[in-house]
């Protein structure tokens, strides 16, 4: 399947996912005044997400091939970003989270990126030299384990894909607990703070 195919199919499953997924009750941040502070871009909201599901332990593959445990980020503000070689505006996004894994002083927060190509390191390790990318954590996911589209009903995989790229917040507690398509500016005060108030809120709990 090509890149151009797994779009459209991301852009469907979007479609599909945004009626779905409001079973779920999904609020904007801005809609909860005891939530999360907003943040978005000029086309994209974070969305909340309720109840936060949990995600089980999953094995991630980083890219030099060894693998970890979703699990061993339990405690940890986990930021899971989905990219592809082929989405453009994933090459805006990547640097930005970049930047911000070099100015991150918090050590209970992860940032994971995980590219859904499906050529695996071959494809993705001369993209992120083309980038520049070097201090963020890099994980693939080419055969669709750990993110999935609306269309592919088979799939346990525990993320959606509602759009390309798209950025999952997990709490402390291993639960989803929003997310935000599209590219986003997450080293903004604004993506700070809404960090800070998942981590803050799972230091509160602890």
């Amino acid at each position: 399947m090509s890149g151009r195919d797994v779009a459209r199919r991301a852009v469907l499953g979007g479609v599909l996912g945004a009626i779905a997924s409001a079973a779920a009750r999904p609020l904007p941040a801005s809609a909860r005044s005891d939530g999360p502070p907003p943040f978005g871009s000029a086309r994209h909201q974070f969305t909340i997400l309720r109840p936060a599901r949990l995600v089980p332990p999953i094995q991630l593959t980083r890219l030099d091939g060894s693998a970890v445990s979703f699990a061993s980020f339990r405690g940890k503000v986990v930021l899971v970003n989905f990219w592809a070689t082929w989405c453009p505006a994933c090459r805006i996004e990547l640097p930005v989270l970049e930047r911000l894994q070099e100015s991150v002083g918090r050590k209970n927060l992860e940032i994971v990126a995980i590219s859904l190509d499906r050529g695996g390191r071959a494809v993705v390790a001369p993209f992120l030299r083309q980038l520049n990318i070097r201090k963020l954590q890099i994980y693939l996911d080419p055969d669709s384990r750990v993110a999935r589209n609306d269309t592919n009903e088979q799939s346990i995989a525990p993320f959606q894909l509602y759009g390309m790229p798209i950025s999952y917040i997990v709490g402390p507690a291993g639960g989803i607990e929003g997310y935000m398509t599209g590219e986003a500016d997450w080293s903004s005060d604004e993506a700070g703070q809404l960090l800070n108030y998942y981590l803050h809120a799972g230091a509160a709990s602890g």
